[in-house]
């Protein structure tokens, strides 16, 4: 018998917080996956059934908390970025900065840019412009929250919205 769609959330999650503990301690390439599937309190199998690689883990965790956090939030355009939601943005990923900067610490940028565009891509047999936009502001988006990361985060969300709106 098959576990429930909520059960399998659950456990996802429960892996992909153990990873982020042990990211706390040492780089991604040391931690092995018994050692994540030890922490989370579930067998390997779990991890398998679910996840094809570590960093599929982190894309799952941050899409989980940007749903948090848009449904809390009453965020109604969650897919794309917009002049309306930019503020939105800027503020949800304030929200989990000490896990951007950890994955930043352990040079895991890409986790972050393939939770992007995994998220904002169309579905597959999309009109080709909806792609070439998605794209666009896929990589736009990540080079602003990068360059914001890698300045310690030093202007406010506030700030940054006005500027992703300018450029």
């Amino acid at each position: 018998m098959g576990a429930s769609a909520e059960t399998t959330a659950f456990l996802k999650e429960c892996l992909a917080d153990a990873l982020i503990q042990l990211l706390e301690t040492k780089p991604l390439e040391k931690i092995t996956i018994p050692e994540i599937a030890s922490l989370a309190g579930v067998g390997r199998t779990t991890y398998f059934r679910n996840f094809s690689s570590k960093e599929e883990m982190l894309v799952y965790k941050i899409i989980t908390l940007w749903e948090r956090w848009a449904e809390a939030h009453h965020v109604i355009i969650k897919r794309r970025y917009t002049t309306d939601n930019a503020l939105t943005f800027f503020e949800f990923n304030y929200s989990i900065k000490p896990l951007l900067e950890l994955l930043y610490q352990r040079n895991l940028q890409s986790a972050l840019f393939s939770t992007f565009y995994s998220y904002m891509m169309p579905p597959q047999g999309a009109e080709p412009m909806d792609c070439y936009k998605s794209s666009f502001y896929s990589y736009g988006l990540f080079g602003l929250l990068d360059e914001w990361i890698m300045r310690g985060f030093a202007e406010s969300p506030e700030q940054m919205a006005r500027l992703g709106t300018m450029i």
